[in-house]
């Protein structure tokens, strides 16, 4: 007996039948441009080898002019086909199937050569795109559907159109973006052709017995986006012109909602997805922050949807499926929405990877083996890095002792668990715990390393983390100073005006611990809606309203020395959410001044080399968030030759990314 009876169940599909309800969901990781087809494939033969029941590829270009950027992956030769017939092979091989999804940017597309329905340029691209004439239309529909050809002879089981995020197709089916007055605008029937057209000739072009899933949008989160009667229109049209299943996406890449990071609550859209579930008679398919297979299990039995999309979290842990079939769900590395190894990466030009799991790209470079000669290591600190030397060390076959002095693991990660919008790194914690348990890790809780202990391992690694910088400012006698560690573990509370000296993400935390008035917001979906301003599409085209944030806790002020907007070193894909998010709360936020003194009354600064414009930032509190500094006291204290991981080696904000990839690195050489 399954604990995961609707997720594990078959799903057919009319001439084929999935094995369970689990869709990998479409993500660039970048890999198809490296040109390495046999990684390609090992990262989604791995995914297969895993469970999944069915996988959607990044997107690939359907045309250049269609590229998501210039060099974007496509099926434009016969080599291509090939390329891609090596990735589907390996799937089949593996028990998997695989649909290729074909992913027309339009205006997104990075480059001059961008098409459009209308020329409006999106606010985040530079390039305005070229308004498509009725023979550009016709390209656009004839490449798509060759793309579409050339997959099912790569050996792809379907294909999914991408229909959704503000991609070509959806530009043209609102008015936000499509402003035409001929057949392909105006009125709805006119703007909904294109991606009908593209189904019904797709659909005629590969026939029955291949799966195509239209990936469309339920909220746009943009102004003059789709009402719900027409998300309801479209779909129904689709599904008359061939479509096999519909997957559903959430906001445009341009939208001030969040959609997918760690602040938003888990399943916050499925709602969405149940009203259009009970709409249509294809399959649906619910996404967007679903990452546990209990959570899962409860979308598919709630009725809201046929099948659930999970992509971020087959980065995190491959083997999800194949642990919550075997009663190992404790086991799986969670997805903590973070981005920063994933979506930051493919953002910034890098290939993706995972902050849990450094090997989510790179299976074919890093391959963990048995140890040839068993050692006994000690790892003294039980943070990210500590906790992941010890786990893949184990794994290995080292007799590993982990020494914490704390009387918990998670070292910092216990500080970013408490900040509100982060508690998906609890669940972090938890896994590191588990695993931990199952790896035979001798743990040492309240346990201080001295060299004297030390001595009898073949190996020591140091992952001692990090102690808070003090700046050294000046500080009168009564004036009340505390560092960021004392305020989020609750040694000092602050008062009601508190000014923060630095201006990095642990600075952006504790603003947003200090200014977080009642439970956090990220676990009460509506009180998150209202903060945000979603609404819902069958009231407000697009599914926007006036945002009302929560009057914040405090009154905070943010400031940093380098002369630059505060906030400019957070993630790609996450800073703006955290600049947005303390700007509606009130948070003043300075750059360029000069800490001088800090008094009972807060904190006097000064502009520029020569200090001028001395003022009183008043405040009751000044809370310290100026970097950190390496914990190496162990490190001078031994006499024999160590390993430092982690914030021990470099410290540099909290950089579990960075440490957890060095850890694991270094255990498999050992």
């Amino acid at each position: 007996m399954t604990d995961y009876p609707t997720l594990l169940a078959p799903l057919y599909l009319g001439h084929v039948t999935l094995k369970n309800r689990v869709l990998m969901g479409s993500m660039h990781t970048g890999l198809e441009e490296t040109g390495d087809w046999n990684r390609v494939a090992e990262f989604y033969a791995t995914r297969a080898r895993g469970g999944v029941g069915l996988m959607v590829t990044g997107g690939m270009a359907p045309n250049h002019e269609g590229g998501v950027f210039h060099g974007a992956a496509g099926l434009f030769t016969v080599q291509d086909i090939a390329n891609h017939r090596s990735v589907t092979d390996r799937v089949h091989d593996a028990g998997g199937r695989i649909a290729m999804q074909i992913l027309h940017a339009g205006r997104y597309a990075y480059g001059p050569d961008c098409v459009a329905p209308s020329p409006i340029r999106s606010p985040i691209s530079p390039f305005a795109p070229q308004e498509l004439t009725e023979a550009g239309i016709e390209k656009q529909i004839a490449d798509i559907v060759t793309a579409a050809v050339r997959a099912r002879e790569a050996g792809y089981d379907g294909v999914e159109i991408m229909a959704s995020e503000g991609y070509l197709l959806n530009q043209f089916l609102v008015r936000h973006t499509n402003r035409r007055t001929d057949r392909w605008g105006g009125v709805y029937e006119n703007r909904m052709r294109l991606p009908l057209e593209v189904v019904a000739r797709v659909r005629k072009a590969v026939g029955p017995d291949f799966i195509v899933i239209t990936r469309i949008s339920l909220i746009d989160l943009v102004p003059d986006g789709s009402t719900w009667d027409e998300v309801v229109t479209l779909a129904r049209a689709l599904e008359a012109a061939g479509t096999t299943i519909l997957n559903t996406g959430i906001g445009w890449h341009e939208a001030r909602v969040p959609t997918i990071a760690t602040s938003v609550p888990r399943a916050a859209f499925t709602w969405l997805t149940a009203r259009l579930r009970a709409a249509v008679r294809v399959p649906v398919i619910a996404s967007n922050r679903i990452n546990t297979p209990d959570l899962a299990e409860a979308v598919l039995a709630a009725g809201q949807a046929d099948m659930v999309s999970m992509a971020r979290p087959f980065l995190a842990d491959p083997d999800f499926v194949a642990k919550a079939a075997t009663g190992r769900a404790a086991e799986i590395a969670p997805c903590i929405a973070c981005n920063q190894a994933c979506l930051d990466h493919t953002f910034g030009g890098k290939l993706a990877t995972c902050l849990v799991n450094p090997r989510a790209g790179q299976e074919t470079e890093l391959v963990p083996v048995p140890a040839a000669v068993p050692r006994r290591i000690a790892v003294v600190g039980a943070g990210p890095a500590g906790l992941t030397a010890a786990i893949t060390a184990a794994g290995r076959g080292h007799s590993v002792t982990l020494f914490e002095a704390a009387g918990q693991i998670g070292g910092q990660l216990t500080l970013a668990a408490r900040i509100p919008g982060k508690e998906e790194f609890a669940s972090l914690i938890g896994w590191f715990a588990t695993m931990i348990d199952r790896s035979g890790v001798d743990l040492r809780l309240n346990s201080r390393a001295t060299p004297e202990v030390l001595a009898g391992f073949d190996e020591v690694i140091l992952a001692t983390g990090v102690s808070p910088r003090d700046p050294c400012i000046p500080a009168d006698p009564g004036a009340r100073v505390a560092s960021y560690v004392e305020v989020l573990t609750g040694a000092i509370t602050a008062g009601p005006r508190v000014a923060i000296v630095g201006a990095g993400g642990i600075a952006f935390d504790v603003a947003e611990y200090l200014t977080q008035s009642g439970p956090s917001a990220t676990l009460h979906p509506q009180d998150w809606r209202r903060e945000w301003g979603v609404g819902d599409p069958a009231d407000e085209p697009g599914g926007l309203t006036a945002p009302a944030p929560a009057p914040a806790a405090r009154a905070v002020t943010l400031m940093q020395r380098k002369p630059e907007k505060p906030g400019r070193g957070l993630g790609k894909t996450t800073g703006w959410i955290h600049r947005a998010q303390l700007a509606a709360r009130g948070v003043q936020m300075l750059g360029g001044v000069n800490y001088d003194r800090i008094t009972p009354e807060g904190i006097w600064v000064s502009s520029g080399p020569d200090r001028e414009n001395p003022r009183l930032i008043a405040a009751d509190t000044v809370v310290l968030c100026a970097g950190q500094m390496p914990e190496r006291s162990l490190a001078a204290a031994l006499t024999r030759p160590c390993y430092l991981i982690g914030g021990a080696d470099v410290a540099a904000e909290l950089d579990a990314k960075r440490a957890i990839d060095q850890a694991y690195r270094l255990a498999l050489t050992l």
